[in-house]
């Protein structure tokens, strides 16, 4: 069944390389990703394009021939627009626009333009505001076609500004503005998590997508916006939650994805400080996903980065309700079954139970095994406050008695 809503979106095409560092597997598995970033933009994607280049061309990045291929296929298809997988420089977008006479993108546009559309706060709106200067900067020349302006008056005679030399200078001071800001945001916001108390802190992190926010809501019972999409949650959620008579703080993060801006990973700094100030993290992973254990990987990376790799941590594989076996390999269960779903205890058996210490299997989503994970979140919990306070435990007396 077609959704009808398709019909409005704009189409484009993506186009990827294909060379020693990406092989074609790689490089279906980026486009896969982002065909669901740009439908989750706002785009329908019409066609991919993929090309075998052991290095980009410094001015068109692909090929020569390859572009003119896809320039007759945008003429022919009502094309408005064409996204890269891998960032372009400055040169190269203005020299493919020029060829194909319509919207250029790359990945790291295509994420900011969606993470433009999904900021909900003010402080999440700044961040975003101050990554989309920093990636414009470099890319003002292209757009700006006036001829150089002489200022006039005493003191102001001489060589001039440029246009191009007034805007460069106009976007450089706010970014330094938003800077400012979010230094101020910043500092507001650990005044704020100072005046928590002294309850633990919980986080939930993973990649993007993965029902990070729907787990949120089933612990908290709150009402976090959750979406089939990626990147639904921008702005940090932090609720009190308690289980067995035991209160915590629990926080949702913005999901984590491959080949994520640069400028993205450093205005968010301030976002990702829930995480680097927790005392436990929920790492949720879609076991759903074919791609599942890269997606680890760059969730591990960026907590490396952050500092936070080290912490206490609890692994969830979630959407056990939507596993194929395809998916798996099922020389490692030690029983092989023709059907779909596999039984938890059987789940328990695979490699992945072994992951990262404590492991859980769960489905959000139908609440499957989610009283023995609350079970796990408690226990870990428990053990936090004992540590924390071996002298105090008037404070929670609930945990002595278990």
């Amino acid at each position: 069944m077609i959704d009808n809503k398709l019909t409005t979106f704009e189409r484009t095409i993506l186009v990827g390389i294909i060379n020693s560092n990406q092989s074609e597997d790689k490089l279906n598995e980026y486009l896969a990703e982002l065909n669901f970033l740009t439908y989750t933009a706002g785009g329908k994607v019409i066609k991919q394009f993929k090309q075998k280049i052991d290095v980009p061309n410094t001015k068109t990045f692909i090929g020569s021939g390859k572009l003119i291929e896809i320039k007759k296929y945008t003429l022919g298809n009502e094309i408005s627009c064409v996204i890269f997988d891998d960032e372009l420089t400055p040169t190269q977008q203005r020299n493919i626009e020029e060829i194909l006479k319509c919207k250029i993108m790359d990945r790291t546009a295509l994420i900011l333009d969606i993470f433009s559309q999904r900021a909900r706060s003010s402080y999440s709106r700044t961040q975003v505001e101050l990554a989309q200067y920093e990636y414009l900067l470099p890319r003002l020349k292209g757009l700006w076609t006036h001829l150089e302006r002489q200022k006039g008056g005493i003191g102001m005679r001489g060589p001039g500004e440029t246009e191009i030399e007034t805007d460069r200078r106009i976007v450089r001071n706010k970014i330094s503005l938003l800077k400012n800001k979010i230094k101020l945001i910043d500092k507001q916001m650990k005044t704020q998590r100072g005046n928590r108390g002294r309850l633990i802190r919980v986080s939930i992190v993973g990649y993007t997508n993965v029902g990070k926010s729907t787990l949120m809501n089933l612990i908290s019972k709150s009402k976090v916006f959750a979406e089939n999409k990626l990147f639904a949650t921008l702005d940090t959620t932090v609720r009190k939650v308690v289980i067995g008579n035991l209160p915590f703080l629990l926080s949702d993060t913005v999901g984590f994805i491959r080949k994520l801006p640069t400028q993205l990973i450093d205005s968010f700094k301030g976002t990702l400080d829930e995480v680097k100030e927790a005392d436990l993290l929920i790492h949720v992973v879609d076991i759903s996903h074919k791609n599942f254990q890269d997606h680890i990987d760059s969730v591990n990376n960026i907590l490396l980065e952050i500092g936070c790799l080290n912490k206490p941590l609890i692994m969830i594989f979630n959407k056990i309700d939507s596993y194929r076996p395809q998916n798996l390999d099922e020389t490692d269960l030690i029983v092989k079954r023709s059907s779909v779903h596999f039984s938890i205890k059987e789940w328990e058996k695979t490699w992945m139970s072994r992951m990262n210490g404590e492991t859980v299997f769960i489905s959000a989503k139908t609440k499957e095994n989610i009283p023995y994970f609350k079970q796990k979140v408690y226990e870990k919990i428990r053990g936090l406050y004992l540590n924390r306070f071996p002298y105090n435990h008037y404070l929670y007396p609930e945990i002595l008695h278990e």
